[in-house]
C-alpha cells in the first residue's frame, strides 16, 4: 500500500512538473524575439536573455515530467526509459542552443561594442555560434520526435491514455518529416515556434491527463 501511495505521489509531482515545464517554455516563445544586427540584438538584450533563462529554467521540469510519462508508460521491454533517455539528449542539446543564441551571444555582443572589436571579427565568432547552434536544434528535434514517437505508439496500445494524444504525436512526427523533406525552414523563427509550439501541446496534454486521473484514482 505504501509502495502504491508512493507510486501515484510521483506520477502526480512528474505530471505537474511536465504542465510547468511545457508552460515555461509557451512562455519562451511567446517573448522570444527575432534575431538581427548586432545593434538590434544589444537593444533587446534583456528580453534574450530573460527568455532563453526561461527555456532553460523549463528543461529539467520537462526531464522530470518525462521521467514520470516513462514510467507510467512503463512495459516488460522498458522501452519507454529508452525513449526517456533520448529525450534528454533532446533536452541537454536545448540546453546548449539557449545558453550559446540567449546568454552567450548577448553578453558577447555587449563586451565586443565597449571594446570595439573589429565587426568582421565579430560577425566570423557569430557565424560559428550559428553552425553550432543548427545542428543542436537538428539534433533535439531529432530526439524528440524519435521519443514522442516511441511514447505515442505505446500510448496506442495501451488502455492509460485516450488514443488520440498517441495519434497526435505521430501526426506532429509526420508533419516535421514532410516539412524537412519539403525543405522548409525548421529552424527559422517561424518554422521552430511551430514546431516547439506542438511539442508542447503533445507534452501538457500527456501531463494534464496523468494528472486529472489520478486525481479520480485518489
Amino acid at each position: 500500500m505504501r509502495n502504491q501511495k508512493m507510486d501515484k505521489e510521483f506520477s502526480r509531482i512528474s505530471s505537474i512538473s511536465l504542465v510547468i515545464g511545457s508552460t515555461l517554455m509557451a512562455a519562451t516563445l511567446v517573448l522570444h524575439p527575432s534575431g538581427g544586427s548586432m545593434e538590434h540584438i544589444l537593444n533587446i538584450k534583456t528580453i534574450l536573455i530573460t527568455s532563453h533563462s526561461l527555456a532553460i529554467l523549463s528543461l529539467p521540469f520537462i526531464a522530470f515530467g518525462f521521467w514520470g510519462l516513462s514510467n507510467a508508460l512503463l512495459t516488460k521491454s522498458k522501452i519507454s526509459m529508452l525513449s526517456f533517455i533520448i529525450s534528454c539528449f533532446g533536452l541537454f542539446a536545448a540546453m546548449v542552443a539557449a545558453t550559446i543564441n540567449g546568454l552567450t551571444l548577448p553578453l558577447f555582443l555587449s563586451k565586443a561594442a565597449l571594446r570595439n572589436i573589429d565587426f568582421n571579427i565579430v560577425n566570423t565568432i557569430r557565424a560559428y555560434g550559428d553552425n553550432i547552434n543548427m545542428p543542436t536544434a537538428y539534433l533535439m528535434f531529432a530526439a524528440f520526435a524519435l521519443s514522442i514517437g516511441i511514447w505515442s505508439i505505446l500510448i496506442i496500445r495501451s488502455e492509460k491514455f485516450p488514443k488520440w494524444i498517441g495519434y497526435y504525436g505521430l501526426l506532429l512526427i509526420l508533419l516535421g518529416i514532410f516539412a524537412l523533406f519539403n525543405k522548409y525552414n525548421l529552424i527559422g523563427l517561424l518554422g521552430f515556434r511551430t514546431i516547439v509550439l506542438g511539442i508542447i501541446g503533445w507534452t501538457i496534454a500527456v501531463g494534464t491527463k496523468i494528472l486529472f486521473t489520478n486525481r479520480k484514482h485518489a
